[in-house]
């Protein structure tokens, strides 16, 4: 009986620390990507193993996040209580967990998807295990605007997993997220200050003071606003997207400013919270007006058709200068 009860703690430890919610969230912006990808609906086996090569390979990552990051989440209120920072879990049984998890997911990549989103998935694997939580997250107060390429990249590997490409306007996606980073995780640094100067990490709030970030906070959310504009501008998303992205970018900018002309810690987890409603929503009225451009009878054009990829584009250059 003791063991029947031991067991799902040990499963529920090991499911943490994979970082389900975060990988949730990679994985529906990694869906977007693939469906942006497609004229129709995307292939079963190219969804299926895309997600779960995609899904193995952040939780692996994920995993690395907490081995590398064990003593300083024992000192943080926030992450005191994880698997590994309380030890329920050795550091080799963790490594050797996030080792299966990598291997398998990028095994399933290439056997059932491609080459091209295998060797993204791995690349975007190092950038967050190694590049970020092993040297920028120590190191600068920009820890999280360099780092954050790493976590922008799911819709990359979503649209490569379908067309075996690297599409310009999957990079957009990517853009979006990019920018979207550094105001929701300084919103959220804000609110953990003390924690993160316990553990000595020189997060933007403790290196350059809290109004200076709540100043960079607003700078970027205004970038982000014109950012999220590009799809509709470059035709490759419909008028649908662009009322939700006009007012989802000024909900969220009306928030920001908020926690710029108040001093009330409890706003900025509020901040927090709403950007990760803001880009979920975002990405699904993305999703939604695809779909809508593409079985809409008034329509002539496929959204994707009107993103031309770096080879297409250099292809059709070199035909147009033949033929002057």
């Amino acid at each position: 009986m003791d063991n029947n009860v031991k067991q799902p703690n040990l499963m529920h430890d090991y499911f943490v620390l994979c970082k389900p919610k975060v990988v949730l969230v990679m994985l529906i912006t990694a869906w977007v990507g693939m469906h942006l990808a497609s004229n129709t609906f995307v292939p079963w086996n190219l969804f299926v193993f895309g997600t779960l090569g995609i899904a193995l390979a952040g939780g692996s990552a994920a995993v690395i996040n907490h081995l590398v990051d064990r003593h300083i989440d024992a000192k943080m209120t926030r992450t005191e209580k994880r698997p590994l920072a309380c030890k329920r879990i050795s550091v080799p049984k963790a490594f050797l967990f996030s080792v299966i998890l990598g291997i398998s997911g990028l095994v399933l990549l290439i056997l059932f998807v491609n080459l091209t989103t295998a060797l993204l998935t791995f690349a975007t694997l190092l950038g967050y295990a190694v590049f970020y939580t092993l040297f920028l997250k120590r190191r600068t107060p920009q820890n999280i605007v360099i780092g954050g390429a790493a976590g922008a990249m799911p819709p990359l590997l979503g649209w490569a997993a379908v067309t075996n490409e690297i599409d310009a306007c999957a990079w957009i996606l990517v853009l979006i997220i990019f920018t979207w980073t550094p105001p929701h995780f300084w919103a959220l640094a804000i609110y953990r200050c003390e924690d993160y100067q316990k553990a000595n990490i020189p997060m933007l709030p403790i290196t350059h003071g809290i109004h200076f970030t709540k100043l960079c906070i607003v700078l970027y959310t205004l970038l982000l606003f014109g950012i999220t504009l590009l799809p509709y501008a470059i035709q490759m998303s419909g008028i649908l997207y662009l009322i939700a992205a006009i007012i989802l970018g000024s909900l969220f900018l009306f928030k920001v400013i908020v926690l710029y002309r108040t001093n009330s810690n409890p706003m900025a987890f509020k901040t927090f919270s709403f950007s990760i409603l803001y880009l979920l929503l975002l990405f699904i009225a993305l999703l939604i007006d695809h779909y809508v451009q593409i079985y809409s009878p008034s329509d002539k054009y496929f959204a994707k058709e009107s993103c031309l990829s770096a080879a297409s584009l250099t292809t059709e250059t070199k035909c147009l200068s033949e033929g002057l």
